[in-house]
């Protein structure tokens, strides 16, 4: 059997998520759809992240076995040319028998968009807050998470997880014209942490939240202490690194 690894794009928009579900399409569904009509075998396609419904990514990491002989240049131009037009495998290559895009994975970088004016072009890529944003306060609160922290004020509550400490290497605020960028690398994400995270220091930047109450919200170990979770439309999974 061989272990192929794959480097998948796709707009979030149409679907349920990356996981598939039976309450709708996912990504995961449709690669492994046109996969197993490329290879006229069913496979497993394990994912990096699992993005929730309208979650973008331009990065996300997948591998499957398979006991084909089609080269890997064979199966990325036949999923490229079956695949629907909302996503793209950039590249597909044989990897050891033991990599596994989620287990494997050593940190996971997402970008979080906000529009500060409104537009029709990219609305469905950027969330639009009228409010003024301090980017500079934002920063600085933002910059509270670095490290290894307690994340349970930003996981959904039902989320089925062993503990809610992640590390975090970056986590940065950038204002770019009238597009206002967060990036945020970890280890480890849990379950709405990024959009947890991005609402409640949008709370902060635009006045409505204290400043100084994140560090209270983020020791609260309370989810019900932060802000809202940021629309999912502007939250994007970049990079896997291994």
């Amino acid at each position: 059997m061989r272990n192929i690894k794959l480097v998948v794009e796709y707009d979030g928009t149409d679907f349920v998520g990356w996981q598939s579900q039976a309450n709708g399409r996912s990504v995961q569904d449709e690669i492994s759809k046109v996969l197993r009509q490329v290879l006229q075998e069913s496979v497993t396609l394990i994912g990096a992240g699992r993005t929730d419904a309208g979650v973008h990514a331009r990065g996300q990491v997948a591998n499957f076995r398979t006991a084909t002989t089609l080269e890997t240049s064979a199966i990325l131009n036949a999923l490229n040319g079956l695949l629907p037009e909302d996503i793209c495998v950039h590249s597909a290559g044989e990897v050891s028998e033991d990599f596994h895009a989620r287990y494997d994975a050593r940190e996971r970088m997402y970008r979080y968009y906000i529009a500060s004016r409104p537009g029709a072009v990219n609305r469905r890529f950027q969330w639009f807050v009228k409010f003024p944003l301090n980017v500079s306060v934002m920063n600085n609160v933002g910059a509270q998470i670095m490290g290894e922290h307690d994340f349970t004020s930003f996981c959904k509550a039902e989320a089925d997880v062993d503990h809610h400490r992640c590390t975090v290497s970056i986590s940065e605020w950038r204002q770019m014209e009238d597009l206002i960028v967060y990036e945020i690398k970890a280890n480890r994400f849990l379950h709405g942490m990024v959009r947890a995270l991005v609402g409640t220091m949008v709370d902060i930047g635009r006045g409505f939240t204290p400043a100084p109450a994140f560090a209270e919200i983020l020791n609260a170990r309370d989810r019900t202490k932060a802000g809202m979770a940021a629309p999912s439309l502007g939250l994007f999974l970049e990079e896997v690194t291994y």
